[in-house]
């Protein structure tokens, strides 16, 4: 496959219900629905609710593919399903298959793909990637909530949109109850969780060897603040001329823009995650006291974080009703400077 110098854009579905339905920007959608569309097969990974995992299945339609779109904060199980795409491809040598998977799970199906000698009829998108939780600890935390509620999770989301993109919520849905996972998620973002592949990961790189690579295009409200969009968007960084014609074939149904690594620079496409200091504990507490205890004792903020919290959304709240009142946008220790000096104080004995 002809590599060539990593191309970047940023943009968004136009389709405004697929979006909102969509973790970012609606890439992986927009990409899939070429393929579906055609007649061709999609590779990504769906959860499955009654084993709680993650599992990577072959999809011939859009209801499947919904399922699989969203973001999975677990690491999923690829199974069989190189082997499963071999044989398609061999069954229907006229058809196409796209792949989208973690780098680690991109790069294992592109060095199958051209040992196999099927490279030319796929084309592999990895996704920008922070790292993978254990399935283990999400399985057994899955578990505990359907005990906690009496019955069966029925729904699932990560990253629901109804306060924004950047401030997502994240529920389990448990006899028509939704039931905040906040704990899990601080858990999994205080990189005590991840496997420790994960934090040696080769492929947190901007070059890499697949066709494209998607993501959240975090910090384009500071670096492109006329292109912003408080819904939603995504990063799609063109590696190959095979990706380049796909991204060429999509661009109808976005709005997009041009844009290079300044604009779009994150920590995850320069450096894996860090480790944590407190993992080992972490994993000692886990086997010695199990899931309900290190759920309290490392996904609940602290007081301290919850105070910070507060304060800071009365804050905004007060500044939303200055604005209102023909106030006029200022920063706020201009308007309130006793109560921005008490964050701030806050801030450094955290």
């Amino acid at each position: 496959m002809s590599q060539r110098e990593t191309t970047i854009y940023v943009g968004w579905i136009i389709d405004h219900e697929v979006l909102m339905k969509s973790s970012s920007g609606g890439a992986y959608t927009v990409l899939s629905d070429v393929f579906l569309e055609n007649g061709d097969a999609v590779i990504s990974a769906i959860y499955n609710y009654q084993t709680h995992t993650t599992e990577f299945k072959m999809i011939h339609n859009k209801q499947d593919r919904n399922q699989a779109r969203g973001s999975k904060y677990m690491q999923s199980k690829p199974g069989n399903i190189f082997q499963e795409a071999y044989l398609w491809i061999k069954q229907n040598p006229d058809r196409k298959i796209l792949f989208v998977g973690m780098g680690c799970q991109a790069e294992g199906f592109r060095k199958y793909a051209e040992f196999m000698g099927i490279r030319q009829q796929v084309y592999i998108v990895d996704i920008v990637c922070y790292g993978s939780s254990s399935p283990k600890l999400w399985r057994e935390y899955a578990e505990l909530l359907e005990r906690s509620y009496g019955g069966k999770i029925t729904y699932l989301t990560f990253r629901d949109k109804r306060n924004g993109w950047k401030s997502p919520t994240a529920f389990a849905v448990v006899n028509n109850m939704e039931i905040p996972i906040n704990d899990y998620m601080n858990v999994f973002y205080n990189q005590c969780a991840l496997r420790p592949s994960c934090h040696e990961c080769p492929y947190a790189t901007v070059e890499r060897r697949t066709d494209l690579t998607i993501g959240d295009s975090w910090h384009i409200e500071e670096t492109i603040a006329d292109f912003y969009n408080e819904n939603g968007s995504s990063l799609f960084l063109i590696h190959t001329n095979q990706g380049e014609a796909l991204f060429e074939s999509v661009k109808d149904k976005l709005e997009y823009r041009l844009s290079n690594m300044e604009q779009c620079w994150q920590t995850n496409l320069e450096t894996p995650t860090t480790v944590s200091e407190k993992r080992g504990k972490f994993w000692s507490d886990y086997q010695k006291e199990g899931i309900r205890f290190i759920m309290w004792k490392y996904g609940m903020p602290s007081l301290m974080m919850r105070i910070k919290k507060g304060v800071s959304i009365v804050i905004q709240r007060i500044n939303a009703l200055y604005i209102a009142w023909g106030g006029g946008k200022t920063e706020y220790r201009y308007i309130f400077p006793g109560i921005h000096y008490g964050i701030y104080l806050m801030g450094r004995m955290a």
